[in-house]
């Protein structure tokens, strides 16, 4: 074969399909909590469809089931556990020390006052 023809040849790369998401056999409804966990990001959203390669239709199945499942309170509308928590530890550090300033202005109001 010639050069000049040899560029114009596109070379064949191998590529692995990917598999779908859901395959045929698995209904989409808010029941199948293990088919629908895996379109629900770790915040508790709902991903987009290039992230999850579904068709239009799918989509809507899987954010209708969703929507329905936190309805239902199958799903919670938000995954925060970590930060509540957090919001936990902080309210107590907050609690504590405002305990500690609160008590310590009146021992300052008492000793000024002469009330001890």
């Amino acid at each position: 074969m010639d050069k000049s023809k040899r560029l114009f040849l596109k070379s064949k790369r191998f590529f692995r399909r990917r598999l779908p998401p859901i395959q045929s056999g698995d209904r989409i409804d808010y029941k199948n909590m293990s088919l629908i966990s895996r379109f629900i990001s770790e915040q508790g959203k709902i991903l987009s469809r290039r992230m999850n390669r579904l068709t239009l239709k799918q989509q809507r199945l899987v954010t209708i089931a969703i929507k329905q499942a936190r309805i239902l309170s199958s799903l919670p509308f938000l995954n925060n556990e970590k930060k509540i928590i957090n919001n936990e530890k902080q309210f107590e550090k907050s609690e504590s020390t405002a305990r500690t300033t609160t008590t310590g202005l009146k021992t300052k109001k008492k000793i000024e006052l002469g009330l001890n």
